[in-house]
C-alpha cells in the first residue's frame, strides 16, 4: 500500500539496501541471539472490543497503536505515568497506587508483585501483563543484542475466492484502464528484532490484492514491492534517550500537533478518553501507508527532567494533481487508502514530496506531579495544495507551507489530574483542549473536557479527540462518569455536545449535535463477564427536500444497543455471545434498522488453537449496517460490515509446530439471501457469497 522509503541520497538504490539488510539480518544473525520463550499471545481484537464495543472510525490506527505496545512491552521499573497510561488499562487511582508502591518498595522483582499493589485486581493484572515486562538491571547493547525480547520473521497472504470485476477478462465495453494490474492475492512480510528499552530494528513489506508484485521507481521512492517500511532505533544510551532512523510517529501532549494514532476516542472507557499520554517517538511498523514520518528523529536529555526532541522527515505521499492555466501543478487531494491497483491509482502513487521539521521541549515536574511542553512542526510540499472551490472548503489549507506551534501541560493535585493544550497554525487558526480527571473516593470517577478547533485551524499530524474525522471547525464539551460499587459491577456513561460553526461536507449550514453512551458491566467471577450498552447520536444534516439555493437542516438519529456475554475456562476454551441492534432515522423517514446475533468459540489444545464464529444478520439496507469485531491472526485486524440479510462464519486454526514456528489458517465467508451482486465497481462480485482464505507463518529465532 502507500508510501515508501525516505531518502533519495542522490539516486542511491535505497530499496536495494533495505532488501539486502533484511536478508543479512535474517540469515547472518548470530545464533547467540536466540531469545527466551515468547510471551503469551494477545487477541488485540478482543482487547479493543472491550474498549470500543462500537468500533470507532479510526479503529485501524488504534489497533496499530496497541500492537506497538504489545511489540515493545514497557519495563515497569522504568515506565513513566504517561507510558502506563497509554495502555488504556489503569485508572487514575491505580496509576497513583503503582507509583507510590514503586517509590516506597523500590524496583519490582517480579510481575507477581503487582498483586501486592492496592487497587490492582486479577482482572486488571491479566489485561496488563501482555504489555509489560520487568528488568532488574540496565543491560549493555551487546547483552541486549544477544538476548532480544522479540526476534521473528512473519509472512501472510490471502485472497478472495470469488472473482471481482477488476480481475475479470476484458470485454468489448472495457479496456485495461478498468482492470486491476496485479494478481488477486495480497502479501505481507514483517521482520522484527527488538529488546524493550534498548533497541528495535524492523522491516515491513506489503502489497494489496490487485497491486503489481514488482515495481521500481526511485523518483517516487518505490523500491520493489508496493509498500516498504523500515526503522532502526536505539534507546537509553546515556543522554541519548531515543534515536530512530526510518519510519516513525510521535505523540506529544493531547495530540494537537502530533497525534501518532494513539487516540482513545469516545468508547466504554469514559474517563481516560480525555487524556492523551506523551509517549514521544515510536517506530512506525504499520502497513497503513499514510500519516507517519520518514527520516531521522532523536530525543536528548538536557537535564534529569528536561528533554528535547528533534525530527526531520522527507517522504513522498499519494496525491491527486491537476495542471492550472499557467501549467503549474496543483494538488487537489491527498488520498490515504494506499491502494495502487488501477492505472489511475498508480498515477497518484507517491507523486507529492513532503518535508517536515519539528521540535518538542518537555520538562517534567518533581515527584511526577506533571509536565509542560512546547512543540512546533513545519510542513512543506513541492506542489501547491488547493482543494476544490466549494463553500465548505473555504477555510481549508491552501499553499505549500504550514507551521503549527503548541503548548501543553498536565498537573496532578491530590485526586485531580488537570490537562490542557493549545496550538496555533500559520493561518491564525487556533485549537485548544482543557479538562480534568478526578477520583471521588474509591468507587466514583469523573472526567470533563472542553475543546475548540477553529475553522481555519490546520494540523496535518494532529489527532486529538474530536467528533469529526479531523480537528477543525468544532466546539464541544464532554463529561464522563464511572461508578464501581463493587468488583462485580461497573456503570459508565458519557455525554458529548458539539457544534460546527462552519459548513461541512453535505451539511450546507452551521450545525450541531450530541451523543450519549450508557454501559453496564457485570463480572461475577474470573471466568464470566457480561455487559449491556446503549449509544445514541443526534446530528444535523442537509434536508434532501430543500432547494440548493435555500438549504435547511434536519435531525438524524443513530442508535446502537448491545448485549455481550463472555465465558472463559483459562487455557481450555472461551465463548462469546453477542446480540447487537442498530438503527438510523431522520425527521422525514421511518428509518433503517438491523440486528446481528453472533456466537464465537475458541478451544485450546496442547499445540492447536481453534477459533470460529457463526453469525446471522438482517438489516433494512446499508445505512443500518452492523460492525462486529472478529478474531484474526496475530498482527491482523478484522471488522467486517454486516448488511442486508445473511450469515457470516469463519474458522481459524493456529498450530504451534515448534517453539520457533507457528502457522495460522483462516477461512471466512459471508452468504447473503437477498442479493445477486456484492459491492460495486471493480470490487463487484457476481453471486451472493464472499469467501476469503488466509495463511500466516511466523518463525521466532
Amino acid at each position: 500500500m502507500k508510501i515508501t522509503y525516505a531518502f533519495d541520497l542522490q539516486g542511491f538504490p535505497v530499496g536495494y539496501f533495505l532488501w539486502v539488510t533484511a536478508l543479512l539480518c535474517i540469515y547472518i544473525h548470530p545464533v547467540s541471539l536466540a531469545q527466551a520463550p515468547p510471551r503469551s499471545e494477545i487477541d488485540i481484537n478482543t482487547f479493543i472490543a472491550e474498549l470500543f464495543p462500537i468500533p470507532p472510525d479510526d479503529s485501524e490506527e488504534l489497533y496499530e497503536a496497541l500492537l506497538q505496545l504489545y511489540a515493545s512491552p514497557l519495563d515497569l521499573n522504568a515506565a513513566t505515568p504517561d507510558d502506563l497510561s497509554a495502555t488504556f488499562i489503569l485508572s487514575e487511582q491505580q496509576l497513583r497506587s503503582f507509583f507510590e508502591y514503586r517509590s516506597k518498595a523500590g524496583a519490582l522483582l517480579s510481575l507477581y508483585e503487582l498483586q501486592a499493589i492496592p487497587g490492582f485486581d486479577i482482572y486488571t493484572i491479566r489485561r496488563l501483563l501482555p504489555f509489560v515486562t520487568i528488568s532488574t538491571k540496565a543491560v549493555s547493547m551487546r547483552e541486549a543484542l544477544k538476548n532480544p525480547g522479540q526476534h521473528f520473521l512473519m509472512f501472510r497472504s490471502g485472497k478472495l475466492m470469488e472473482r471481482q470485476k477488476g480481475f475479470a477478462p476484458l470485454d468489448s465495453n472495457s479496456n485495461a484502464v478498468t482492470r486491476y494490474q496485479g494478481p488477486r492475492f495480497n502479501g505481507y512480510v514483517r521482520y522484527r528484532n527488538a529488546r524493550s528499552g534498548a533497541y528495535s530494528f524492523g522491516i515491513t513489506l506489503e502489497k494489496d490484492s490487485g497491486e503489481e508484485i514488482w515495481q521500481w521507481n526511485a523518483r517516487r521512492q518505490i523500491f520493489g514491492i508496493d509498500y516498504t517500511s523500515f526503522h532502526a532505533q536505539i534507546i537509553n544510551r546515556g543522554r541519548l534517550k531515543n534515536l530512530i532512523i526510518g519510519d516513525f510517529q510521535m505523540q506529544a501532549g493531547q495530540g494537537m500537533v502530533t497525534g501518532a494514532g494513539f487516540s482513545l476516542g469516545k468508547g466504554s472507557e469514559v474517563i481516560r478518553t480525555v487524556y492523551r499520554s506523551t509517549t514521544g517517538l515510536k517506530p512506525y511498523t504499520s502497513a497503513t501507508e499514510a500519516n507517519f514520518f520518514r527520516g531521522i528523529a532523536a530525543t536528548l536529555s538536557i537535564t534529569s527532567r528536561t528533554e528535547l526532541t528533534i525530527l526531520v522527515s522527507n517522504t513522498k505521499r499519494d496525491a491527486t494533481q491537476d495542471t492550472d492555466s499557467i501549467h503549474a501543478t496543483i494538488t487537489t487531494s491527498l488520498p490515504i487508502t494506499g491502494y495502487h491497483r488501477t492505472p489511475s491509482e498508480i498515477d497518484k502513487h507517491n507523486v507529492l514530496r513532503e518535508l517536515n521539521a519539528g521540535l518538542h521541549l518537555l520538562h517534567k515536574m518533581a515527584s511526577q506531579k506533571g509536565q509542560v511542553g512546547v512543540i512546533m512542526l513545519h510542513t512543506g510540499y513541492d506542489s501547491f495544495i488547493q482543494k476544490r472551490d466549494l463553500a465548505y472548503n473555504r477555510y481549508e489549507f491552501s499553499g505549500k507551507q504550514n507551521l503549527i506551534a503548541g503548548l501543553h501541560g498536565d498537573y496532578h493535585w491530590q485526586n485531580v489530574h488537570f490537562i490542557g493544550e493549545s496550538a496555533i497554525s500559520k493561518s491564525g487558526g487556533t485549537g485548544a483542549i482543557g479538562g480534568l480527571i478526578a477520583s471521588i473516593g474509591k468507587k466514583f470517577d469523573v472526567s470533563v473536557m472542553a475543546r475548540h478547533y477553529a475553522r481555519n485551524f490546520h494540523t496535518f499530524y494532529g489527532n486529538p479527540i474530536s467528533e469529526a474525522t479531523r480537528p477543525v471547525n468544532e466546539r464541544a464539551a464532554y463529561a464522563g462518569v464511572r461508578w464501581s460499587p463493587s468488583r462485580r459491577w461497573q456503570w459508565s456513561a458519557y455525554f458529548d455536545y458539539f457544534r460546527f460553526p462552519w459548513l461541512k461536507f453535505q451539511v450546507d449550514k452551521p450545525s450541531r449535535g450530541f451523543d450519549y453512551f450508557l454501559h453496564l458491566l457485570w463480572k461475577p467471577s474470573k471466568r464470566l463477564n457480561a455487559y449491556v450498552l446503549f449509544h445514541e447520536k443526534h446530528k444535523q444534516t442537509n434536508d434532501p427536500s430543500a432547494s440548493e439555493s435555500d438549504p435547511s437542516l434536519i435531525w438524524s438519529i443513530k442508535r446502537t444497543a448491545m448485549l455481550n456475554v463472555d465465558y472463559e475456562i483459562p487455557l481450555k476454551c472461551a465463548f462469546r455471545t453477542r446480540l447487537q441492534y442498530g438503527g438510523l432515522k431522520n425527521e422525514h423517514s421511518e428509518g433503517s434498522n438491523g440486528f446481528t446475533v453472533a456466537q464465537d468459540v475458541t478451544w485450546h489444545f496442547s499445540k492447536l488453537e481453534f477459533s470460529g464464529r457463526a453469525a446471522f444478520f438482517k438489516t433494512d439496507d446499508y445505512d443500518s449496517r452492523q460492525y462486529v469485531y472478529e478474531k484474526d491472526m496475530l498482527y491482523a485486524f478484522s471488522i467486517p460490515a454486516y448488511y442486508n440479510t445473511g450469515i457470516r462464519h469463519y474458522l481459524m486454526l493456529r498450530y504451534t509446530v515448534s517453539k520457533q514456528l507457528k502457522v495460522w489458517l483462516r477461512w471466512s465467508q459471508t452468504r447473503y439471501s437477498d442479493i445477486e451482486k456484492i459491492s460495486s465497481g471493480l470490487n463487484e462480485i457476481n453471486g451472493n457469497k464472499r469467501s476469503e482464505a488466509k495463511l500466516q507463518v511466523m518463525y521466532q529465532f
